[in-house]
C-alpha cells in the first residue's frame, strides 16, 4: 500500500510525526476529503480514524514517503467503509470507490488545496453567523470544540450541538463544497470575510493569556484567502485592516488597565512590520481602482495611525465613502465622531441624536453621546450620559476608560442641571 522506510519506528516518534502533520495540513487535508465526500462530519471521522490507524501502522512498517497522501488515501476508505455499511448510502459508496487509488499506488506528495472551497461551504449565508464563524475554527483552523466554546462563552455541549447542526445544515441543504461563480463571487466573499473578521474581533477583545489566539487564526485564514484567490482588492484590504489593527493589539491597553484609543497609544508598542505590511497591501489593492468597503475600513484604520495624530478629516470622509456601500446607522454614528473630532461637535452631537432611536441599547452610542455633549459643553447631561455608558461598558478597560473621561468632566466647576 505504502513504501515505508525500512524497520520498525518507536512509538514516540511516530507521535510526534503524526502530531506534526495533523497540525500543519489538518485543515488541507480535512477540507480535500469534504470536498469528494460533501460531509465535513463524515470527513472529520474519517481522518480520526486514519490518525488512529497510523499510530498502529506506521510503527509497524515505518513512516510512508507522504505521511499526509497515507493518511488521506486512509480515510477515504474508511468514509467509504461506513457508507457501505448504511444500506441507503451503498450507491453513494460504489461512486465515490472511483477516487480511491489502487492498492499499490504511490502515494501522492502533493494535495491539491482545497481549502478556499471549504472555507465557501462553512461560512455559507444560509448558515447563521456565529455558526459560520464556529464551523471554520474548528474544520479550517483545528481548534477544538473546547477552545470555541470558550472564546464564545458557552458551554462545551452547547457549541458541540452548534457543531453538529452547521454540519448537518450543510449536508441537508446540499450546500456545495465549490467557489461560486463569477456572479455570486462578490454576494458570498462579503459573508467570508464578514465571518473572518468577526473571528478577529473575538480575539481582539479576548484576554491576551488565551491558549489560542483568535487574532492570529483570523490573519492566518486571511493569508490563505489572499493567496488562494489573489490579486482581489477587497481580499487584499480586509487583510490589511487586520494587520493594522493587529499592529496595534499591545498597545490598546495601558499600563493602569485602562483601554486606550490609538491616539493615547504607545506607538513604541506597534508592530511596524505589521504595519509596513498593512500599508504596502492597501496601496496595492487601491491601485486596481476598485474601491470597496474593507479597503475603506483598512485606510480608516491606518489614518487613525497617522502622524501626530488621527487625520479626523480624511476620516469622516472615509466613513461617508463607506456608508454608500454599508448605509448603516453604525457607520453614521463613526463618521459623527470624526466630524466632531474634526472641530464641529454641534454637527457631530445632531447626528447622534438622530439614532437614539436605532442605537438606544448599543453601548458606543452612549459613551459617543457623552464625549460629544462634554464637547459642546453640556458637562450635566455628559455626566449622565457617561454614567449609563459605564454601566454598559463591554470589558474592564472600557469601563476603566470612560470613568476617567467622567472623573475628568466631574473636577470640573459648575457641573449642574442646565436652567
Amino acid at each position: 500500500m505504502v513504501n515505508p522506510a525500512p524497520g520498525a519506528v518507536s512509538a514516540i516518534t511516530v507521535a510526534k510525526e503524526l502530531d506534526r502533520v495533523m497540525r500543519s495540513d489538518r485543515g488541507r487535508l480535512l477540507a480535500a476529503l469534504a470536498a469528494g465526500l460533501r460531509d465535513i462530519s463524515l470527513a472529520e471521522e474519517a481522518l480520526q480514524e486514519a490518525a488512529i490507524s497510523a499510530l498502529a501502522h506506521w510503527g509497524r512498517s515505518g513512516l510512508p514517503r507522504s505521511p499526509q497522501g497515507w493518511l488521506l488515501q486512509v480515510a477515504r476508505r474508511k468514509a467509504i467503509d461506513r457508507l457501505r455499511g448504511n444500506t441507503r448510502e451503498a450507491q453513494r459508496a460504489r461512486a465515490l470507490a472511483v477516487l480511491i487509488p489502487d492498492e499499490g499506488a504511490p502515494q501522492s506528495e502533493t494535495i491539491p488545496d482545497q481549502r478556499l472551497r471549504l472555507i465557501f461551504a462553512c461560512c455559507h449565508p444560509a448558515l447563521e453567523l456565529k455558526s459560520r464563524v464556529a464551523l471554520t475554527l474548528r474544520s479550517v483552523c483545528g481548534l477544538t470544540t473546547a477552545e470555541i466554546a470558550r472564546a464564545f462563552l458557552d458551554t462545551e455541549p452547547t457549541m458541540g450541538q452548534r457543531l453538529s447542526r452547521a454540519k448537518a445544515k450543510i449536508a441537508a441543504a446540499g450546500i456545495p463544497f465549490a467557489i461560486p461563480e463569477a456572479d455570486l463571487w462578490p454576494s458570498r466573499l462579503e459573508s467570508v470575510l464578514t465571518t473572518v473578521y468577526l473571528i478577529f474581533t473575538t480575539g481582539y477583545l479576548a484576554p491576551t493569556d488565551e491558549p489560542r489566539d483568535l487574532c492570529r487564526e483570523a490573519e492566518f485564514l486571511m493569508r490563505l484567502i489572499d493567496q488562494l484567490r489573489p490579486d482581489d482588492p477587497e481580499i487584499e484590504g480586509a487583510l490589511a485592516m487586520i494587520l493594522l489593527t493587529a499592529a496595534r493589539r499591545r498597545a490598546r491597553i495601558g499600563v493602569d488597565g485602562i483601554s486606550l484609543p490609538p491616539r493615547m497609544q504607545n506607538r513604541s508598542l506597534w508592530d511596524a512590520s505589521r504595519v509596513a505590511e498593512g500599508r504596502a497591501i492597501l496601496a496595492r489593492a487601491m491601485e486596481r481602482l476598485q474601491p470597496g468597503p474593507y479597503q475603506i475600513k483598512a485606510a480608516i484604520a491606518d489614518c487613525h495611525m497617522a502622524e501626530p495624530g488621527p487625520d479626523w478629516p480624511q476620516i469622516a470622509a472615509l466613513y461617508f465613502a463607506l456608508w454608500r456601500h454599508e448605509p448603516t446607522p453604525i457607520v453614521s454614528l463613526n463618521a459623527a465622531v470624526a466630524i466632531a473630532e474634526a472641530g464641529d461637535p454641534t454637527h457631530g452631537l445632531a447626528i447622534i441624536e438622530g439614532l437614539e432611536e436605532q442605537l438606544r441599547d448599543y453601548q458606543p452610542w452612549h459613551a459617543a453621546r457623552a464625549a460629544m455633549l462634554g464637547m459642546t459643553g453640556d458637562k450635566f447631561a455628559a455626566v449622565q450620559a457617561y454614567r449609563r455608558a459605564i454601566a454598559m461598558a463591554p470589558t474592564a478597560p472600557d469601563a476603566l476608560f470612560l470613568e476617567q473621561r467622567l472623573a475628568d468632566i466631574e473636577t470640573q466647576e459648575n457641573v449642574q442641571p442646565d436652567a
